[in-house]
């Protein structure tokens, strides 16, 4: 049984890397995929703590609403919420705003 062994050029190994790494077919549109990409990871940081810090912010109304005697969760304003995102974004804004709004929920 013989085996055979190819060598693929360093070119063609590149090209196959940058497109199943990126979908790209040229280096100037992986490149432009890779620094896009870079961004996305920045902003997904920061949507990230920005949703933390309105866990944090709900957790500190759920208190003072519970403390007083009302209830955790305020269906009213949740449909406010649930609108302005819907509003903003479309059908799919719901959707986001609902995972949001159960995130923010938490247990007090």
């Amino acid at each position: 049984m013989s085996t055979q062994t190819t060598t693929v050029p360093q070119q063609t190994a590149t090209a196959r890397t940058v497109t199943e790494q990126t979908g790209a077919r040229t280096a100037e549109a992986a490149a432009l995929i890779g620094d896009a990409r870079e961004r996305i990871d920045a902003l997904d940081d920061r949507i990230i703590g920005l949703i933390q810090e309105r866990m944090a912010v709900s957790a500190v109304i759920q208190e003072a609403r519970i403390s007083s005697g009302g209830r955790r969760v305020n269906l009213a304003r949740e449909m406010e919420v649930l609108g302005h995102y819907r509003d903003a974004l479309g059908k799919p804004g719901t959707a986001l705003a609902m995972t949001m709004l159960e995130l923010c929920r938490g247990r007090v």
